[in-house]
Order: structure tokens, then C-alpha cells, then sequence
């Protein structure tokens, strides 16, 4: 397992593709908090705070996830290599495990270079270290588990079709969809009183409340939970060849 581990982030670290992304990632974020005159903007904004970052990221990694994961089965099966990886000593969960946590290496080595961010905001306040850590550590703890639970999304995606690009537009309308989808059915109150239990279903909603430097179990626990879900569908996927 930990073999397939390795080969998978050292595949995705040596393709141009894997850089790509992560330059794109780093990119966007560096010209909304640094460059354009947006409410993002930290030196317009005047605040020593990453709140910015950790308000675009999410949208960011809706692309950007999607991107790192739509080849994980997708491209084995076009390649015709799944049959081969499957007579491997290694149960369906095991070669699961391992393409979804290598997924969330290169998400953690994506999330990595922003602590440069911190680091500037940091020296930047009056005085010196006058930045909200509880809430910028809560954040960056929100915005792995969010990019860990987009994961599973997308290797789900992936692992249904043979086609990159239909796992990737599925796999940014799912991950958009449990983002917001429950927050804009939450807006529109239809359901009464429970509309709160709705909104309890969408991440963006545990996502915020981590993001205020209060790691609560229950979103914790929430997360774990859509993850397991991601992974038994994967794994139902991969069995269904046997039906």
C-alpha cells in the first residue's frame, strides 16, 4: 500500500501537470491577497488577518482538487492498467487508501508554501505577531479536511468513468453542490424548521464554524463521515466490475 502511496504522489510531482496546479493554486491566491485592490486585499484591507485566503481557498480547490484527482482511476482504466493494478496483493480498500491519500500529500504540499503568507502577516502587525492564531490555525485545519473531503469526491468521480474530463466536471458540480448547494436551499427557507438541519448538511457550514478557531468534534466527525461515505461508494465502484 505504502509502494502504490509513493508511486502515486512521485507520479503526479514528476508530471508538468502536478506543478501546474499547484502554481495556479498559490497564484490565484497570492494576486487576491497581495496584488488586486479587492475586499481580499491585505495591505488595502489593513487587517493582519489570512480571513482572505481562507475565503477564496475553498472555491480555489473547487477546480484545483477535481484537477489532481480526475486521472486516479480515470486513466488507469483508459490505459487499461486497473485489471493489472487489481491482481496486486492488495485488497480494493488498500489501493483506495492509497490514490486518496496520496491525493491529500499534494494537497498538503499545495496548503505548505501559504505559510509564507502567515509569515508576512505576521511580521506585518502592530505589533509584531497581532494575528488571530486560534483562528488562523482552525482555518488551515478547516481548509485540509475541506481539500481531504473533495478528495474522496473526486476519486469517487474518477473511479466511474474512464474519462478525465467527465470525472473532473462531475466531480466540481458534486463538490460544489455539498459546498453550497445546502447553504443556498438553507436561503430560501422552504422547509421550515428544518431548514437549520439543512444547512447542518453542507460543508461550507462546518467550514466556518472550524474556521473560527474552535475545532469542535462534531465537525470533525462530520467530516470523517462524508469522507467514509466517498470511499465505500469508490470501493462499491470498483467491486461493481465482479457483478
Amino acid at each position: 500500500m505504502f509502494t502504490l502511496l509513493k508511486k502515486e504522489v512521485s507520479n503526479f510531482l514528476n508530471s508538468l501537470t502536478g506543478y501546474i496546479v499547484i502554481t495556479v493554486f498559490l497564484l490565484i491566491n497570492g494576486l487576491f491577497l497581495w496584488v488586486f485592490p479587492l475586499d481580499f486585499n491585505i495591505l488595502d484591507y489593513g487587517y493582519a488577518g489570512l480571513d482572505g485566503m481562507f475565503m477564496l481557498a475553498p472555491f480555489v480547490f473547487l477546480f484545483l482538487i477535481p484537477a489532481i484527482t480526475m486521472r486516479t482511476f480515470a486513466d488507469e482504466k483508459k490505459l487499461g492498467t486497473i485489471e493489472l493494478l487489481l491482481t496486486k496483493p492488495l485488497t480494493d480498500l488498500q489501493i483506495i487508501l492509497a490514490k486518496y491519500l496520496a491525493g491529500v500529500v499534494i494537497i498538503i504540499f499545495a496548503l505548505l508554501p501559504t505559510l509564507v503568507y502567515f509569515y508576512t502577516v505576521y511580521h506585518l502587525g502592530l505589533p509584531v505577531g497581532n494575528i488571530d492564531m486560534g483562528g488562523t490555525w482552525g482555518s488551515y485545519i478547516g481548509l485540509l479536511l475541506l481539500g481531504a473531503t473533495f478528495a474522496s469526491i473526486g476519486l469517487f468521480c474518477s473511479s466511474i468513468t474512464d474519462n478525465q474530463i467527465v470525472s473532473f466536471i462531475m466531480s466540481v458540480f458534486i463538490c460544489g453542490f455539498f459546498y453550497l448547494g445546502f447553504e443556498f436551499i438553507f436561503n430560501l427557507e422552504l422547509f421550515g424548521p428544518f431548514d437549520l438541519f439543512i444547512k447542518s448538511i453542507g460543508i461550507s457550514h462546518h467550514y466556518s464554524s472550524i474556521s473560527r478557531g474552535v475545532v469542535d468534534s462534531r465537525d470533525v466527525i462530520y467530516y470523517f463521515s462524508i469522507i467514509s461515505f466517498f470511499i465505500l461508494l469508490t470501493k462499491t465502484s470498483l467491486q461493481s466490475r465482479k457483478w
